[in-house]
């Protein structure tokens, strides 16, 4: 089987290409936006079919969600346009297609974490332009093709969140970090697994969405608590909320996805959020930092 994976350079493609090894069956092509246009169709056609692939696993996004605000035809070329683009190309082949999303499509006004089929309302540019790749892939419908949405990813490749606060907590004494956002962090290994144990292989008859984050639910404020204590580094962490730390881009106060749907479909175990942090701080492993065993 021979799969293509769009957006290799970012955290769920390098996780992907870093498993990559463990399966042998699997023929893997990975590409940037250098070696790939997927915002032109015809080039995206001709590459798809000469290399004749079996499943597309669209990783490529636009994710810088305050510069979204001030690039939105930009953010909408890679979130909306281009995943349609590969939907058709999915389509006219019948070939299967795994795209990621975000919780960011929904307002996170809600109370209780959200089903696959709640209603989505996102509240920012980036949000907006996710959920119209969504919409445009829900109409195409490709065979045998799903979505996973996604949230507050990290990895041990890229930058991202966890990096940051490693590297923060280790230049300062103090730090002040948000603590009226709720959601779920994900290990972008974690969800390059589930892909390529169970979602390449999945049968289903039309497109499902699912939900993949860890287990468990916290703030931010929670998670860069629990960095700095797994990398026992001295930084004092202060709770604010979102008020005071304005951004361009407005974000979800409370977007916990509900997993049920995912873990009963693939009958699949996903770790709870503190182990797979724990993982990743191991792998980054900087200099000054020591892991809590």
């Amino acid at each position: 089987m021979k799969l293509l994976i769009t957006g290799s350079k970012g955290q769920l493609g390098s996780e992907i290409r870093d498993l990559s090894v463990d399966f042998p069956k699997y023929d893997f092509i990975f590409t940037s936006r250098e070696d790939l246009d997927i915002s032109d169709k015809e080039s995206a056609k001709v590459f798809i079919e000469k290399n004749s692939i079996d499943v597309i696993i669209n990783c490529a996004a636009y994710t810088a969600v305050d510069k979204a605000e001030s690039e939105p035809e930009l953010a909408n070329k890679t979130n909306h346009l281009s995943v349609r683009n590969l939907a058709e190309i999915a389509r006219e082949n019948r070939l299967k297609m795994i795209h990621i999303s975000t919780d960011y499509v929904f307002n996170g006004k809600g109370y209780k974490p959200y089903l696959v089929d709640n209603p989505t309302s996102p509240l920012n540019m980036y949000g907006k332009t996710k959920l119209e790749g969504e919409k445009a892939m829900l109409e195409i419908d490709p065979v045998n093709s799903m979505i996973i949405r996604t949230s507050w990813v990290y990895s041990s490749f890229g930058n991202n969140f966890v990096k940051t606060m490693l590297r923060l907590g280790e230049q300062r004494e103090e730090l002040n970090v948000i603590s009226d956002q709720v959601g779920a962090p994900t290990y972008a290994r974690d969800l390059a697994e589930f892909i390529l144990k169970k979602a390449v292989k999945a049968e289903n008859e039309n497109l499902e969405v699912y939900h993949f984050s860890n287990e468990g639910v916290c703030s931010w404020y929670d998670f860069a608590n629990e960095i700095i204590e797994s990398a026992k580094l001295n930084c004092k962490l202060s709770p604010i909320p979102t008020s005071a730390y304005p951004t361009p881009a407005a974000r979800p106060h409370y977007s916990l996805m509900d997993l049920n749907k995912l873990k009963n479909t693939f009958s699949y175990t996903i770790p709870y959020w503190k182990d797979s942090l724990r993982d990743c701080i191991q792998k980054v492993k900087p200099t000054s930092v020591r892991v809590n065993s």
